[in-house]
Formats: C-alpha cells, structure tokens, sequence
C-alpha cells in the first residue's frame, strides 16, 4: 500500500451465554435476575419488556408475571414501563415506522447502554425490537427469550437481527449479539401446529451440512416432531443452537464480511418463496422447500447419493411439512421463473460472485459460485413429483 499508512487491527471479544430453562418468570426461577446481574456490577439494572403480541394472546398472564418478577427481585431490578406490546409475525417486519416507534420509546424512557431490553416473542419481534435497541446510543443491552421453535433454535441464538425493506428480505439491519438469550421451553407448549414445526426445517438444515449423527437423529425422531412430542423437541432445540452456536464461534466471520452465508444452505428461495407469497408462507416452511430443492440439486450433481438424498427426503415426510408450494412456478416480467431471482437477490446482498452453499455428502458442506438453471429445473420437477407422491 503506497502512501503513509498507520495500519490499524482492532479485535472484540463477545460473550453471551444461551440458556436453556422452564418457567422462567416463577420468582423461584433466578436465571433471569442472575442474568442481568452476571457482570458483577453491583446496581440495580433497568430494564423495558417487549411482549409479542401473539405471544400475549396465548399467555394473556404474562405482563402480570413479568411484573411480578420484577417486584420479587426489586432489589437488583427494576422495570422502567409496563411491559410494552408489539405486533407479531413476518408482515410486523415490513413496516419500518415500528422500529422508529420502539426507538422513541428507549429514547423517552432514558434508556443508556447499561439499560436492558427484553424481548420475549417470535423470530420478527426478535429482529425488529433487536434492531431498534441496536441503534439506540449505538447499542443497548438486549435480552433475547425467544418463544418459538424457530427462535430457539436458530434466529434467537445468532447475532443479526434486521427488518425487510423495500421487498428485500431482512435489507435493513445489524450485526448485534445478545447480551444473553434465555430458552424457555415452556413456552413451546403454546404454539400452533404450523409454528410448532418451522423450527424441525432448521434444524434438518444445518445437520445435513454440518452433523451427520444429529441428522440421523433428527430421522430417527421424524415422525415424533407432529406428534408434539416435547421431550424429542427439547432436545432437538437444544442441539440446533449448540451446532448454532458453534459455528459462529468457530467460522472465522460471525459478522458475514465474506461471501457465503454456510448456514443459509436452501436459503436463496425459501427467502423468495416468502417474498413472493406475501409471507404466506412461513419461514419454515418455505425453508423446509428451499433445503429439499437444493437436496435435488445436489444428488443431480453428484454431492449426494441416491441413498442420502433418499434419507433427507424421508426426513421431511415423516416430519409432515408441506413442500410444494404454487409459487415455484410464478414467473418474473421476462417469463421466466420468479424464483430464479433468489439467487439474484443471495449475490446483491453478500456482494462479489454468488455463493451458495449446498451439501457435500451428508454433514458436510461445499461453497459453489454456479448454478446450472437447467439442472435446477430438473430438481424443481422432481421436488413436484415427490411432493404428488406423498
């Protein structure tokens, strides 16, 4: 580099510990108040609560709860507002005069970077309050507990949270990690069918690319995950975040400055089939299609056998997703197939060549810069002949 150059390294270190409890507003639960208070910094902390709104509807008790605990651990918290009600649910992300909302709020309560924010709900309240708390005073304490599936096994554990934008998929948003996320499992009981389910897409997701045991686990319990069998869920979250976790902690890019986004194998259209649904579609689902096609994909181009491409579609059966959805055959403006402009999409919003990652054998991975369209019509085909089958 020519010129006169201070040359400048900086390194951060970031720790937040993923909790894993039941019940966690009983006065008798210390996880939260403890963690709060994990830094040793002898005060009373102060703390906003966010309720998704959805959430409320099915724990109408709760902002009574959560004020409750508050009042029982007086003496090393406080609340600065009655639980605060946000709305829930994928289309909450597409409005971005609520996150404007939430940061006015912060702002008036006189919040500052030791305050806390509290986030108990659904993959979008997690993202949108997460990033209104990112921005205020360039970043408060937030406390994510994730009340989904979804949420505890995969977007609540992470460190990025972000809001769609003029119809991108998350467009807007920053890398902020948590100061803790706290899992409580009880609130898993509470969930639709549909939500109990997003969560399975996930975590057949990432141990096709990263944990071959964790999938024969996961196939083993397949036909358990409908049954609402609790203690397969339980451990199936668990063991999501875990491989989670690790990857963030070991990938060498937690904030995505390079090309490839590992565990968003099958991501480049489930994120279109949600855009084109008008979020009809749920993330799971649409991720459950999107890991299946590129499973296709793969076995076409020989990164699986016939044998491992039958397990994973096996997986999914037993599993009870729906995988065939009419928006893989919408078509863009040009004619061609709308879906096709995920891959568009995955390439603007990294920068540089298209990297998508796919599978390498079962629970290992490859980052590919191509993809053959024609193939990939091929593997549409066949996700619509197997998805008729069943």
């Amino acid at each position: 580099m020519s010129g006169d150059t201070v040359r400048q390294r900086i390194t951060v270190s970031w720790e937040f510990p993923v909790v894993f409890t039941r019940n966690l507003f009983s006065p008798a639960n210390l996880v939260l108040a403890e963690t709060l208070d994990r830094l040793g910094e002898n005060r009373r902390h102060r703390a906003i609560v966010f309720i998704d709104a959805q959430v409320l509807a099915a724990h109408p008790q709760l902002p009574a709860k959560v004020q409750a605990y508050f009042a029982a651990h007086g003496e090393r918290i406080e609340m600065l507002a009655e639980p605060q009600i946000a709305p829930g649910g994928e289309p909450a992300k597409n409005d971005f005069a609520l996150v404007e909302g939430f940061m006015r709020l912060l702002l008036d309560r006189h919040l500052d970077r030791q305050s806390f924010v509290l986030i108990i709900g659904g993959g979008a309240v997690l993202d949108s309050v997460g990033l209104a708390a990112a921005l205020v005073h360039r970043g408060v304490r937030q406390v994510r507990i994730p009340t989904t599936v979804l949420g505890q096994n995969d977007a609540g554990v992470g460190v990025k949270n972000g809001v769609n934008f003029v119809g991108g998929k998350n467009a807007i948003g920053t890398f902020a990690p948590p100061f803790a996320v706290l899992n409580d499992f009880d609130f898993l009981l509470t969930l639709s069918d549909r939500d109990w389910l997003c969560g399975v897409a996930e975590a057949f997701k990432v141990s096709i690319i990263r944990d071959r045991p964790f999938f024969d686990e996961l196939l083993a319990n397949a036909s358990l995950y409908p049954q609402r069998d609790f203690a397969a869920m339980q451990h199936l979250v668990r063991r999501c975040a875990e491989i989670h976790l690790d990857h963030i902690r070991e990938n060498g890019d937690p904030f995505e400055f390079g090309r490839a986004r590992p565990l968003d194998f099958g991501h480049w259209s489930a994120h279109k089939l949600e855009l084109l649904s008008g979020f009809r579609i749920s993330h799971g689902e649409a991720v459950a299609t999107g890991v299946l096609l590129d499973s296709f994909y793969a076995a076409k181009q020989g990164w699986l056998s016939s044998g491992e491409l039958a397990l994973i579609c096996e997986g999914f059966s037993e599993s009870g997703f729906r995988l065939w959805f009419a928006e893989l055959d919408a078509q863009d403006a040009e004619g061609q197939r709308a879906i096709f402009g995920g891959l568009r999409d995955f390439q603007e919003h990294l920068g540089g060549e298209l990297t998508v990652t796919f599978p390498n054998g079962l629970g290992a991975r490859q980052e590919v810069h191509e993809i053959d369209l024609a193939l990939m019509e091929g593997a549409i085909e066949e996700l619509r002949t197997f998805s008729s089958a069943r």
